[in-house]
């Protein structure tokens, strides 16, 4: 499955809020929302940036149309620098405000969105993330084994993305591919879709050998760096290749682990001499792929918790906190549970 571009808004000009609204209505309408599920959404919208005007620092806005058990839904994630929450379930009582408003919104987001959460530290900042489907998610849905999501974003002022990232699930297999194409533009971008093209057909199991069938798919772009990663259903085994900087984390509760990858462009020269790393699989690793939008030097321990969280929440915190702003930025993360 490939994951979509997210829409970026910057939400500290209340001049532009009327733009935004009506980009992201647009967008949700063209998805096919119904009319009732368009003016619910243009509520949230509405609330959310409401709350970034009124208490934010470096408030934005992430969009991004997703689909879950085959319903059409859209993500909104709220990133800020503000002065965070001390007390998130006292803010979300109906009535509780720190303005002098009437203090329903966040409990407005939370009624009519599917999926909600709020992951807020005093003195940094808050993230917000809640999804809206058109229609209702399965009732009292079992927490799924496999949770698998990306955060990518073009460079600030361009429109095509030379980041991409694609997963593929079998029944003894699930297989990653994060790829940022040299430089950015429509030339990156044609360099990591055309790599995306080459890894979704490709039916090697091993991570060199996708990078290899990928390389010789790719020789008539610009080229690309790229890591893949498979997960081994049967074995409980993580394998590990990749070619450039993409930087690849194994992160737990008190461990962290990084993979080293080898350097070269895939398309152009990439070392003979590779081979699989493997990593045994343990309860309660995050894997986390982050392009070199993001800086490197992080780690998921900093943040209180933030393990319990949607793997959304954990991307947009790195986002947040490390976007370089001056090339694309993704960042694609994956939990197991067997």
């Amino acid at each position: 499955m490939v994951n979509a571009v997210h829409l970026r808004f910057k939400a500290t000009d209340r001049s532009y809020f009327a733009i935004l609204k009506k980009e992201i209505h647009s967008l949700a309408a063209g998805a096919g929302f119904t009319a009732k599920k368009l003016g619910e959404i243009d509520i949230v919208v509405a609330e959310i940036v409401s709350n970034l005007a009124k208490y934010a620092t470096d408030g934005e806005l992430l969009v991004k149309l997703v689909e879950e058990d085959h319903q059409q839904g859209i993500e909104l994630i709220s990133i800020d620098s503000g002065p965070g929450m001390a007390d998130v379930p006292k803010m979300m009582a109906d009535g509780h405000s720190t303005a002098n408003t009437l203090g329903h919104g966040l409990g407005s987001i939370k009624r009519l969105s599917n999926k909600f959460q709020i992951y807020s530290l005093k003195g940094w900042g808050t993230i917000l993330h809640c999804a809206i489907f058109n229609k209702a998610l399965p009732a009292n849905a079992k927490p799924k084994n496999i949770e698998i999501r990306s955060l990518i974003v073009p460079k600030p002022g361009e429109t095509a993305c030379g980041d991409g990232f694609h997963y593929k699930e079998t029944k003894e297999y699930i297989k990653l591919f994060l790829g940022d194409g040299l430089g950015h533009g429509p030339d990156a971008q044609k360099a990591v879709q055309a790599a995306i093209e080459a890894f979704r057909i490709c039916p090697d199991h091993s991570p060199l050998e996708n990078l290899r069938f990928i390389h010789r798919e790719v020789k008539r772009t610009r080229g690309l760096v790229g890591t893949v990663v498979v997960f081994d259903l049967k074995e409980k085994k993580w394998s590990i290749c990749g070619i450039g900087n993409i930087l690849t984390k194994l992160q737990g509760v008190a461990f962290s682990k990084s993979y080293l990858a080898y350097n070269g462009i895939i398309g152009l020269n990439i070392p003979n001499t590779m081979k699989d790393q493997e990593i045994a699989y343990e309860k309660g690793q995050h894997l986390i792929m982050c392009s070199d939008g993001i800086k490197s030097r992080w780690d998921l321990l900093r943040y209180p918790n933030v393990l319990r969280y949607d793997l959304t929440v954990i991307a947009a915190a790195l986002l947040k906190d490390f976007a370089r702003n001056n090339d694309d930025m993704s960042i694609a993360a994956c939990k197991i549970n067997i």
